[in-house]
């Protein structure tokens, strides 16, 4: 007896789970004329006129249509619509619908509409069972203010995702966007890109090969060769993040930040874009290349700050704590170093030190005019000192204030004003020691010659004496607050990481 319940029990559960996966059969809701006609073949009604079906909740509206009731199938034609739930539409000129799949063929003039998204395309493929909606001859999106193009599409109604292929143009009207691989979601308002992609702005034109973007928020960010230009400036990256409405943007590794029309290039691994403030500020090894045709600036600090006015246009950059710079005919070292693009001046401040050729510089701060890829002149404020090395020791001149003057790169002139004090070693042409003369003035003229000095015109109340050298002491021999620093300067452009 408990055999035979067994079996029974069996039986009953095979038949319910077989009614179960059987698909419902397409109904005929209404239409004005149905016929059959053979030569449609067997079992196909000839369905015309305002016709309406129904399928697993699913109704579909059409002008005529074959309906195939062994296999569960039908053809639909002229003002095809399916309305698959109360924001789900999707209409065309005809269709082909199995009702055993569930799958839905949707041919010219294809529009699916879901709340505020239209997809237009001409062959459309729409699976219920999945809720997604695929097309690959072509397809046009729009959704509220932004519209995207594509070869190919899917759309998963049920998530809101598009996933788009080929030749891909999101358009916004604050941008638009190219690339290979998209998806977008309506809801969040999110497209996740990759491959080779561009977004151009009014102003701001992005490259990236991978990453995200909020067309709501305009909150971006790029990965993967990364790139955003703001009139003449560029910045790159392996990670940018990035805020269109405020202009705020951070950039991660590998950073470099292009001044196309100064020849510049800041490197570093960190860096932070504010365009209504007007900066972007660099740390983890800052590096700029200041590029001329014929020498470069190399240089070095701890942060640098390059500012730039509402054109985007360089102003000014500010490289503080252990700035060091390195160019062949010019070196130099400071706690901090201002650049100014307008008058093309270099602003040396506290404990700075310039190497030029030969000659060593210090002063509180010194301030260097270049222009046209030269030298022009320098200033040197207070405490001003400068050191050049003799055969056996140093030549020295200090003041209060000094100012220098180039020709061809190369300093021919120097004035002293203010306690002007000098130690010079008299060589006979053959270099033969004369002696050491130490001299005292208010002021001095010194003319360089062959990066030597070759003439010093001493000033309003002179006093200057000759020295046999073993008449003075080692410490006769350097000025009050004398340092040599040649050790600290950079002879190449790797020496501006080197600071002592």
């Amino acid at each position: 007896m408990l055999h035979k319940y067994t079996l029974l029990t069996f039986l009953l559960l095979t038949t319910l789970v077989s009614f179960s996966q059987e698909r419902k059969k397409i109904r005929l809701i209404q239409a004005e004329e149905a016929v059959y006609d053979r030569t449609l073949g067997e079992d196909v009604q000839r369905i015309i006129g305002n016709a309406v079906f129904e399928h697993e909740g699913a109704f579909m509206y059409c002008d005529s249509a074959h309906l195939n009731n062994a296999n569960n199938s039908m053809k639909a034609y002229s003002r095809v619509h399916i309305k698959s739930s109360d924001t789900l539409h999707l209409y065309g000129d005809s269709i082909y619908y199995n009702g055993e799949t569930k799958v839905a063929e949707v041919f010219d003039n294809v529009k699916l509409i879901d709340n505020k998204t239209v997809l237009t395309t001409d062959k459309m493929i729409f699976d219920r069972n999945t809720g997604i909606a695929s097309y690959n001859t072509g397809g046009h999106i729009v959704n509220e203010d932004n519209t995207l193009d594509s070869q190919r599409g899917y759309y998963h109604t049920n998530s809101k995702d598009f996933f788009f292929r080929i030749d891909v143009v999101l358009v916004n009207p604050d941008y638009t966007m190219n690339c290979d691989t998209l998806e977008y979601n309506t809801q969040t308002k999110i497209s996740k890109f990759r491959g080779p992609t561009y977004i151009k702005g009014e102003e701001t034109d992005i490259y990236a090969e991978n990453g995200w973007y909020n067309t709501d928020t305009d909150i971006s960010e790029f990965n993967e060769n990364a790139r955003v230009r703001n009139g003449d400036q560029v910045l790159t990256g392996d990670s940018l993040y990035y805020e269109r409405k405020n202009g705020y943007g951070q950039a991660f590794r590998n950073i470099r930040v292009i001044d196309t029309v100064q020849n510049m290039i800041i490197y570093g691994q960190y860096a932070v874009y504010n365009k209504s403030l007007g900066y972007t500020m660099i740390t983890i090894k800052p590096e700029a290349h200041m590029v001329d045709d014929n020498d470069t600036l190399f240089m070095h600090s701890d942060t640098m700050r390059a500012t730039f006015d509402s054109a985007q246009n360089s102003k000014e950059i500010f490289a503080f704590y252990h700035m060091k710079f390195y160019r062949s005919n010019l070196q130099g070292m400071a706690d901090s170093l201002i650049y100014t693009f307008k008058d093309s001046t270099l602003r040396l401040h506290k404990e700075p030190v310039l190497w030029t050729e030969g000659n060593q510089l210090t002063a509180d701060s010194i301030f260097v005019i270049t222009g046209k890829e030269e030298i022009k002149k320098l200033f040197m404020f207070s405490s001003a000192f400068l050191v050049s090395k003799d055969t056996t020791g140093y030549n020295q001149i200090k003041g209060r204030n000094m100012t220098g003057f180039f020709k061809d790169n190369e300093l021919v002139q120097l004035t002293v004003t203010g306690n002007s004090e000098t130690i010079y070693w008299v060589r006979e042409e053959d270099g033969t020691l004369t002696g050491v003369n130490k001299a005292y003035s208010s002021n001095m003229n010194i003319l360089l010659l062959e990066k030597k000095i070759n003439k010093i015109t001493y000033l309003e109340k002179p006093t200057a004496i000759l020295h046999p050298e073993t008449d003075l002491s080692p410490a006769d021999l350097l000025l009050k607050d004398f340092k040599w620093h040649g050790e600290r300067r950079p002879l190449s452009r790797y020496d501006i990481f080197r600071w002592e």
